[in-house]
Parts: structure tokens; C-alpha cells; sequence
């Protein structure tokens, strides 16, 4: 059992039930969650209950059958954290054919740590400015440009749709974060509160690389932690690939934990 209070309210509030939140449909196998959503499949726990050697090995196979016949999905996520237990749990989903993604950093902290103000210079196309994406006329061409920016950077394929992220707009489940130059999305993010919990997620943060050391990601962190803390939202956590960690820990953000995503691909 941890004795971190931040990683243990980490694990007590935003694994489980939390992790399914807009799943196209959840069903329970012990201790995970098998969870179907538009992108394709999401394995969560809370921990695995002792479950461990042979046992364990039963349970990995019985999930990629579940997604692999009762599904339709391509693929599906094992989102594995650095202190699970067992040990070798990575080494197993190996050995049953999942592939394990880059590794990332846990980041939480207090919001009011990243509301800050951030100057920002102009470039030489013109001033930055932030603003939140609103459901309305020019919504999806909004969001056209905010995933196009974000693919360009990432450049994986496998983000989510126009129309999930619309409707992750239009409900009000995710807020969507843009810096633009002119009609130029340069830099892009979500906020999405986790309902029940003192959370909300940053994820998506992309700065195209030509506009990098500006400050414009670290504004835009900030404009999401103000508008987390006006929603009355106490932490903040992110999965950090090794460019944005910096700027977290700078802002005061702690390193929890890390997580592995495991890939099955149909």
C-alpha cells in the first residue's frame, strides 16, 4: 500500500469507474474493467488483487479474447503503472502479444500552482492567442484545425475522431484549449474534469516544433489550470512525455508514478 497521499488519491479516484467515463459499453472480469469506446478498447483497475502467475496469465488471455471475439474493436489499451503488482505483469503481456508504447511520466500537483501568467512574445506571423474552443457554427472547423495540429506532432494515427471530439465539446465533458497565430492552431490541449473526484486531466498538449521554447504550451497549461480552479477543481494530472515534464515539475507538478500502455492489435 502506498503511503503517498497524492499517488494513493491517484489510484483510489481515477482508476476503475473513472477510466470508463464515455465507454460505449464496460464489463467487469475480477479486478478490471473491460471498457469498449470509439477509438477501441481500455483495460482498467484499481490493482490486480494479488492475482499473479498462472492465474494472471488466464486473465490476460481471457481479455484478449473478450476483445479479440466479443468485440469488433482493432485494438485495445492495457494501461499499466509503474507500481502495479506483480512485477513481471509487463513481461506476460508481452509473452499474450500486446506491444508496450513509450513510457510517461504521472504528473499532480495543485491547479493553483499552474495558474500563473505567462507572457507571451508575437511571432513574426503575428500575436499568440489563446482561446477556449465553444460549441457553435464554426465548431468543427475549430476542431479540424485543432486535430490536424495535434496529428502533425504526434503523428500516431490513432487520436480521437472529429466526431468524438465534437461531442466531447458539444456535452461539455472535455474543455478544448488552442493557441492560435492568425488561423494558425500552433499549440492545442483538453481539459477533461473527472466527475466525482477533485480532478481533471491535461492531455494533448502540442506545440508545432518551430514555435517550441516560446512559453506558448506552459500558457496554455495555465489557462486550463484557471479554468480548472474556477470550476472548483483541486489537482491537476497529466501523463507527461519526457518534453513536457519539465515544465510541469517547474510549475510545481510531482512525479507520482509512470505508466506503459500495452497495445493488442486485432
Amino acid at each position: 500500500m502506498t503511503t503517498d497521499p497524492l499517488l494513493a488519491a491517484y489510484d483510489e479516484q481515477l482508476r476503475t469507474d473513472a477510466e470508463m467515463a464515455g465507454a460505449q459499453g464496460v464489463r467487469r472480469e475480477g479486478p478490471l474493467w473491460w471498457g469498449v469506446f470509439e477509438h477501441g478498447g481500455f483495460v482498467s483497475y484499481r490493482d490486480l488483487g494479488g492475482v499473479e502467475g498462472d492465474d494472471l496469465d488466464a486473465l490476460i488471455a481471457r481479455t484478449v479474447a473478450h476483445y479479440r471475439d466479443d468485440t469488433d474493436v482493432t485494438s485495445f489499451e492495457w494501461k499499466s503503472r509503474g507500481h502495479d503488482c506483480p512485477a513481471d505483469l509487463g513481461a506476460r503481456l508481452l509473452a499474450h502479444g500486446l506491444a508496450a508504447e513509450p513510457q510517461e511520466t504521472v504528473m499532480i500537483g495543485e491547479a493553483a500552482l499552474l495558474d500563473v501568467a505567462v507572457p507571451l512574445a508575437d511571432t513574426a506571423e503575428g500575436p499568440v492567442v489563446l482561446r477556449r474552443l465553444e460549441p457553435g457554427p464554426t465548431a468543427a472547423a475549430d476542431v479540424a484545425r485543432m486535430l490536424a495540429a495535434q496529428e502533425s506532432v504526434f503523428g500516431n494515427g490513432r487520436g480521437p475522431s472529429l466526431a468524438a471530439t465534437l461531442a466531447e465539446l458539444e456535452t461539455g465533458r472535455s474543455e478544448l484549449w488552442v493557441a492560435e497565430v492568425g488561423d494558425r492552431v500552433v499549440c492545442a490541449g483538453r481539459l477533461t474534469p473527472v466527475e466525482g473526484t477533485e480532478f481533471a486531466g491535461i492531455w494533448g498538449g502540442a506545440t508545432l516544433p518551430e514555435l517550441r521554447g516560446r512559453g506558448i504550451y506552459r500558457a496554455l497549461v495555465a489557462a486550463r489550470a484557471r479554468s480548472a480552479l474556477q470550476r472548483g477543481i483541486r489537482y491537476i494530472h497529466s501523463d507527461c512525455t519526457d518534453m513536457s515534464r519539465p515544465i510541469l515539475e517547474r510549475s510545481g507538478l510531482r512525479a507520482v508514478t509512470t505508466t506503459t500502455p500495452y497495445v493488442w492489435s486485432r
